[in-house]
Order: structure tokens, then sequence, then C-alpha cells
């Protein structure tokens, strides 16, 4: 009968160590997976806020060196001068520009207005190996950048449509680092009115049109989207936004 009781009361401790095994595990894996998906926000943070140092670094040196831009230009083409038209507007090849119209709007067709000067469409790529300036890949994840200059100003934004949880973490951080009026974070399908403010109507288009040329202005469906100003001229997009 003793020996049936210590076999017992031995088969509880087993249990008992089996149950406090299995906790501890569960603890630490939670604990591991949180410390991971903090670092993976963190390092995406730091791989979004030093490309958007970049692109807006080269696009002020094209501004500041060139400011006469590209005298053919009129006020429907260039929105705001002296900054880069969209690259795949239609100024291009209407003018038989070298090369012609981009297809998308990104960031990586970019070119300067100002650079040759007076009439001449063909404007060199602000991100080229004659410029020196290579623009690296979209952080993992992400969609390339794209560039709109338009009515309400002008700004880039990037896009992932994963399904990662520390990807809303790292844009919510990265939207921090900014002021109200630099940057948007936007939301699953959500657009922009005419004056720039974002707008909640459901998935919509990666591109509308506006004018005779498609515009970055629509975060695509499922997707996370972040948008940074380069200017801001919509009026009310953003309150206390002068």
């Amino acid at each position: 009968m003793t020996l049936q009781k210590q076999r017992g009361s031995a088969l509880v401790y087993i249990l008992v160590a089996i149950a406090l095994l299995a906790l501890l595990t569960t603890v630490f894996m939670d604990s591991s997976s949180q410390q991971t998906q903090t670092q993976n926000a963190s390092k995406l943070v730091s791989e979004l806020s030093s490309q958007i140092a970049f692109i807006q670094s080269a696009i002020q040196e094209c501004v500041l060196t060139y400011p006469a831009q590209d005298s053919g230009l009129t006020a429907a083409e260039q929105k705001n001068a002296p900054y880069p038209i969209n690259p795949n507007d239609s100024y291009f090849d209407d003018n038989s520009a070298t090369p012609g119209s981009s297809s998308d709007p990104l960031v990586s067709d970019i070119r300067c207005p100002g650079n040759p000067g007076g009439s001449d469409p063909s404007h060199e790529a602000i991100f080229s190996g004659a410029s020196g300036k290579f623009l690296p890949p979209a952080p993992n994840l992400f969609e390339d950048w794209k560039y709109y200059n338009g009515d309400d100003g002008v700004f880039i934004m990037t896009s992932s449509d994963k399904t990662d949880p520390f990807i809303n973490d790292a844009l919510v951080k990265l939207k921090a680092k900014y002021s109200a009026c630099e940057a948007d974070q936007f939301l699953t399908g959500d657009n922009m009115t005419s004056d720039g403010s974002v707008a909640t109507t459901g998935n919509s288009p990666t591109f509308t049109s506006e004018t005779s040329s498609p515009f970055a202005r629509a975060c695509p469906a499922d997707s996370h989207c972040f948008v940074y100003w380069i200017i801001r001229t919509g009026s009310g997009a953003v309150v206390d936004c002068p």
C-alpha cells in the first residue's frame, strides 16, 4: 500500500513538472515572438525613414540647383514648380523626350525638369549612374516608392499587402517621427480627397485620374500604405497645416 502511494505521489510530481515546463515554454515563446516583432518593426522604421530622407534630399537638390525648371511646361502639366513632374506624364511622349513617359509613377524614374534646362523635355534622371545617386530597393515586404505631383502637393508613397503583424506597428511608429502635415498612414483601401486628406471609401484602385495623367492617389486594396509629403498645398487637408 505504501509503495502504491509513493508511486502515486511520484506520478503527481511528474505531471506537475510537465505542466510547469509547458507553461515556461509558452511564456518563453511568447516573449521571444514579441521581441522578434519589436526588432522587425524597429528595423523597418529605420529602413523606411532612411529612404524617405534620401529621396527627399535628392529631390530638393534638383529643385535648388535648377530652380528655372523646363520653360516648356504649362501650368496644367506642372502643378508645383520646379519639382519633378510625374514620370509617367504624357508630356514626355507628347514632346518626343528621351526616354519617353514611364509606365508607372515610380520614384526611381523621376527626372529633374531644370536639367538640362530651357525647353528641353528630356529631363535628366535624378537616380542614375550619371547623377551618382542610386535608389536602393524598397524594404522587404514593401512595394517600390511611387511619386505624385498634383494639385494638393508632392508626395511619395509605399505600400505592403503582407499581413505580418509588425508592419502596422512599424508604420505607426514611423508616422510618429513626423508632424501631422508631413506624413499619412493609410488604412486598407483608403484614398485621398481632392484636397489631399484621407477618405475611407472602401477598396480603391491603385491609381485614379487627375487631368490626363494617372497618379498614385489611392492605397491598394488589402494593403498598408505610408505617404510622405515633400510639399503639401491642399487646403484643409490636415487641421493646423499651413
